[in-house]
């Protein structure tokens, strides 16, 4: 194999990691990233979720559990999963909690290409549809769907709340949203700490391309999801389950770091000589729910 396009590819991730000057747009970050992963069985691209002694792989799929359970996700739903990655989650969702059916929508081609590759290699395309598409501008009926959700990715769309108002319309009367989103923590009273909080989440939406719209804490979060005709809706914290421990865990295993891409293992190591406050400070990481009302 010729060396130029390897070559081509380090100085890409150099570029997007080090440029001040250059934003990219969510699907160049994906391409970029392709299944540069650091789970070491599945393609999983979430931080997860932690509790007692996990591995990265365990503890992604036990954040995708979160989310299906959260939903009430099981036989009979239709379920609508946007920005799916690589479909590890659809894949685990169909084998466990056996919905009728799940559509996937994503508009970074690689990816599609990939999981319906390895969703066809399992079987499934029957009852797994994966296809390119935007989660602002759903090619789907209005009330055709009993679930939508989000696993770590509305942060990216243009914009959050477009995509909300957009679940809304594909749900059936009485079905759920849900979401595992980034977001930014309310801003420290000492000056010191709010400095610390903007540099975290600083870094975090200009290399992710987080818009500047979906900027905003867990309140106005539910505030938008209220505004946009949803009920029942709690949006609830759970960065003590995330960040920390994900930190403390890369910690133990920095060999979990050679899966990544070369180029972006020595500032994954600096991040790791850091605490978890420093690097995610700025961060929140919420788990929100939220129902279509029941026509009267």
């Amino acid at each position: 194999m010729s060396t130029a396009r390897p070559f081509r590819r380090h100085l890409a991730y150099l570029d997007w990691l080090y440029n001040p000057f250059k934003s990219w747009d969510v699907t160049r970050v994906y391409d970029l990233l392709s299944t540069d992963v650091a789970t070491e069985n599945g393609l999983y691209l979430n931080l997860g979720y932690w509790s007692a002694e996990q591995s990265l792989d365990e503890a992604c799929q036990a954040l995708a559990a979160l989310v299906a359970e959260r939903a009430a996700m099981g036989p009979g739903d239709r379920v609508l999963d946007v920005g799916f990655g690589f479909a590890d989650q659809d894949i685990y969702w169909l084998r466990t909690y056996a919905p009728d059916h799940i559509q996937g929508l994503n508009i970074t081609a690689s990816q599609v290409a990939v999981a319906r590759g390895r969703v066809k290699d399992l079987g499934l395309e029957e009852l797994i549809d994966l296809r390119e598409g935007s989660a602002t501008d759903m090619p789907l009926p209005s009330n055709s769907v009993d679930t939508v959700v989000a696993l770590e990715c509305a942060f990216h769309f243009e914009t959050r709340e477009r995509f909300f108002e957009e679940a809304l319309r594909v749900l059936r009367p009485g079905g759920r949203l849900v979401t595992a989103d980034i977001i930014p923590m309310p801003l420290a009273e000492d000056w010191r700490a709010r400095l610390k909080q903007r540099w975290s989440w600083g870094l975090v939406a200009s290399k992710f391309a987080i818009p500047a719209e979906n900027v905003y804490t867990r309140e106005i979060y539910a505030d938008k999801l209220r505004a946009c005709g949803f009920a029942d809706v709690e949006v609830a914290s759970i960065r003590d389950r995330v960040y920390t421990p994900l930190h403390d865990y890369l910690s133990r295993h920095p060999e979990t770091l050679d899966r990544l891409h070369p180029a972006t293992r020595l500032p994954a190591r600096l991040a790791l000589g850091m605490s978890a406050e420093s690097v995610y400070g700025g961060l929140d990481y919420v788990l929100s729910a939220a129902s279509k009302p029941r026509l009267l």
